[in-house]
């Protein structure tokens, strides 16, 4: 089974960037988007949105057009489609889908997720913070339940030293503040969920994103923001990763990891 996850910072932006054309040649079996930035009868009708083979599912932003949004697409048919994690302000910001999928061992559910930034101002990390207080009551009723989880997506927090080129100048910064990497202590420690990137590839200068100031993505000046978080059992049947970087797509690269699971 091959998992993609993919920050478009604008779909259709990606879109004429050859994102999908790309995608075709990987095979994916999933691919979780985030960051729309268009809503759903934008995409209507436009054969890229909507590519040949795949089930196709998007969770659009009502508070704001242009902003935020996710989808999953799917080869095989979910049996089951859950929108939003179950709170007024994120469900309404499009940041949370999940397909369902009923396997012989269990539900295998993946969601594809974007997280708050709160880079652009305190109210952004205002919202951030109720994000960070909510998500995990979610998370701990999927790592409890029966089956394997697997949440994909812009976790807008990178978790170590390791994760970002220049850590040491962003201390005091969104994305890297000691709480937030404290929260992800909490979600790969006590609620035993995994980093399943960091499980299979330990080394530096692994990074998703990169700021479009400057020469960042010339030089690796990035964060490892975009993750696959799964159950253990999951975790433990990913055999390998790759962040596509041959092309600049969007801010961010696509994400895959394939796992020894019949799909």
């Amino acid at each position: 089974m091959r998992v993609m996850s993919f920050n478009a910072n604008g779909i259709r932006a990606a879109q004429r960037k050859g994102f999908f054309e790309w995608m075709a040649t990987q095979d994916p079996d999933v691919v979780c988007i985030q960051e729309l930035k268009a809503q759903q009868h934008q995409l209507e009708g436009v054969e890229a949105f909507w590519p040949a083979g795949y089930h196709c599912f998007y969770e659009e932003a009502t508070s704001r057009k242009g902003y935020s949004g996710v989808a999953i697409y799917s080869k095989r048919e979910p049996d089951e489609i859950i929108r939003g994690m179950g709170h007024d302000e994120f469900d309404a910001e499009g940041r949370y889908i999940e397909a369902r999928f009923a396997m012989p061992e269990g539900d295998l559910n993946i969601a594809s997720l974007y997280a708050p930034s709160g880079s652009s101002g305190d109210h952004r990390q205002d919202s951030k913070e109720r994000y960070l207080m909510h998500f995990p009551q979610l998370l701990a009723a999927r790592a409890a339940a029966p089956g394997d989880y697997l949440v994909c997506g812009d976790l807008n927090i990178a978790h170590k030293e390791i994760d970002l080129k220049n850590w040491k100048n962003n201390k005091k910064n969104s994305g890297f503040l000691p709480h937030e990497r404290e929260w992800m202590d909490r979600l790969f420690g006590e609620m035993g969920l995994v980093d399943v990137f960091r499980e299979i590839n330990p080394n530096e200068d692994q990074f998703t994103w990169w700021s479009q100031r400057g020469r960042a993505w010339d030089n690796n000046v990035g964060w490892r923001i975009d993750y696959h978080v799964a159950t253990p059992g999951l975790a433990k049947k990913a055999t390998a990763e790759s962040v596509y970087r041959a092309e600049r797509l969007s801010d961010h690269a696509p994400l895959t990891i394939d796992y020894d699971v019949q799909f």
